[in-house]
């Protein structure tokens, strides 16, 4: 008896260690992706995907602390707990959520096809066939064209960084970039670089059920699956800062229309 009473409390006690208050929360973003996560002069993270967490933080009246980490180790390194949570535009995918957790979305983005103005391309096979087409890998535009184009006659020309694709494109060495259309409209087309270029077709939230398994349910903070109450915690943040206005104030600093969808 006295064994099991022992047992009982050193698992008491090892849960209480285990409990966390999340009153510090380490949060990872690219640092390459405007307007939603940007590079500072000073080092500093900043953009959409950033004060949508510090709000968050705030809400919870959690300590916020940012880390920069390259888009295709995003993923590994959260498995490896270099830090917490994920606040960098990552769509919520079938894929994806067999990996980590994902807190409920902040925002919903279509993709599109970004060429030169008065192009005749589309974003679909007959359109883009023989063309090269830039996307950054590992994003959900990268899955997209992968499954959907790659192997029917689309020349996919992968990059590290959206802006890298963006250079490319200026330089006539793709012929147009298949990106989130939110990103491409503050990140390129309403800039110097992007006067001459503009979406080329129809913006694609998904066609067919297959379309909208690969572009996935909107955008959320990617959590550790064993992370599950600071998933909760987040999403409880989440439905505050909406309904307080803090995520409107937040959303007019960057986009002139709602983002959230519906």
């Amino acid at each position: 008896m006295k064994r099991s009473l022992l047992l009982a409390a050193l698992l008491l006690a090892s849960h209480t260690v285990m409990a966390k208050d999340w009153d510090q929360i380490r949060f990872a973003t690219e640092g390459a992706y405007p307007p939603f996560n940007t590079t500072a002069p000073d080092g500093s993270v900043q953009g959409f995907d950033v004060d949508i967490a510090n709000a968050l933080c705030a809400e919870m009246k959690a300590k916020c602390t940012w880390v920069k980490q390259e888009w295709d180790g995003m993923i590994p390194a959260l498995m490896s707990r270099k830090f917490d949570a994920i606040s960098a535009s990552m769509s919520i995918t079938a894929e994806r959520k067999k990996k980590v957790d994902f807190t409920d979305k902040y925002y919903a983005t279509p993709l599109a096809l970004v060429a030169k103005k008065g192009s005749a391309l589309k974003p679909d096979l007959d359109s883009l066939k023989g063309k090269r087409i830039g996307v950054q890998r590992g994003t959900v535009a990268d899955n997209f064209a992968g499954r959907f184009w790659a192997d029917h006659g689309v020349d996919l020309v992968r990059y590290a960084k959206q802006e890298e694709v963006y250079l490319d494109l200026g330089a006539g060495r793709i012929d147009a970039t298949w990106v989130d259309a939110l990103e491409a409209d503050g990140g390129f087309l309403t800039k110097p670089a992007g006067a001459e270029y503009d979406f080329a077709g129809s913006q694609v939230f998904g066609r067919n059920a297959e379309e909208k398994a690969v572009i996935g349910e909107g955008v959320g903070i990617a959590i550790r699956k064993r992370d599950s109450d600071l998933r909760d915690k987040l999403n409880t943040a989440l439905k505050a800062i909406r309904a307080n206005g803090t995520y409107e104030e937040i959303r007019k600093k960057y986009f002139p229309h709602d983002i959230y969808g519906e």
